[in-house]
């Protein structure tokens, strides 16, 4: 394990899992991590909030699916608070993964978990520690993705295009030469509501690009236009986007 800043105290951690085996693999887990002290543990969502009321944790380590109140629904409770506790989800399920990041769980841990991947999950808890929330931008930072037996983290700064697939949409990350792209279980349009527009622009009803990965914007006759990417490659601009593209070009 790695070892941790002197002078930066403890994470007061609260564990909470329907599964008495699942939290003593944490707790056995967390010993060893000297950045965090666990101070008590929960086996289901209202006992979680009346012990982090009476605790005050910095850091809770919450299951995803819990009978009556979910681990959803106790971040959504915590995200309502001035000082909230930082949350890592630590679930056997993927597919949560925007909700959970939608109310800024700092990361999403799949089970089995191993010490390794909690020991990271903890050391980004400690560099999100000390950041007010009240003020916290609306705008998503980074991304989670399914990616074989993991989840992906992306920065949202990496993706350069989005293209809507029915119910997913699919991300495409780095340089033209990298070819990597990602699914995500989310509309286009819900991930739009959630990107900074000053870095993003959508273009067409499947289409969103980032805004520095424009080079041009090119007039092909009878009122249509395209975006040339820096990559050589030309979009075209849907009718209805035409107007809002045009205007980032000061036209």
């Amino acid at each position: 394990m790695h070892e941790t800043d002197t002078d930066t105290p403890e994470l007061r951690t609260l564990i909470v899992d329907d599964e008495p085996l699942a939290v003593e693999r944490v707790q056995v887990i967390c010993a060893e991590i000297p950045a965090v002290r666990v101070v008590g543990t929960a086996s289901d969502g209202a006992a979680a909030l009346r012990l982090a009321e009476k605790l005050q944790p910095d850091l809770v380590l919450l299951d995803m699916t819990m009978p009556e109140l979910d681990g959803l629904g106790v971040a959504r409770a915590f995200a309502a608070q001035p000082q909230a506790p930082v949350v890592i989800f630590v679930t056997a399920h993927d597919h949560f993964a925007v909700e959970a990041f939608d109310l800024e769980a700092v990361d999403y841990v799949l089970k089995p978990v191993s010490a390794d991947r909690l020991e990271r999950a903890i050391e980004r808890a400690v560099a999100r520690r000390g950041q007010r929330r009240q003020k916290a931008s609306r705008y998503l930072d980074e991304l989670w993705v399914p990616h074989r037996s993991e989840l992906l983290r992306i920065a949202v700064s990496e993706v350069h295009q989005i293209d809507a697939e029915r119910d997913y949409v699919r991300l495409h990350v780095g340089g033209a030469d990298s070819g990597r792209s990602y699914l995500l279980l989310q509309t286009i349009a819900g991930l739009e509501e959630r990107l900074d527009p000053e870095q993003f622009i959508r273009i067409h009803r499947s289409t969103i690009l980032r805004r520095d990965h424009i080079r041009g914007l090119r007039h092909d006759g009878l009122g249509v236009w395209s975006a040339e990417l820096v990559s050589g490659e030309a979009l075209r601009i849907g009718r209805t986007y035409l107007a809002r593209v045009k205007a980032m070009a000061g036209r």
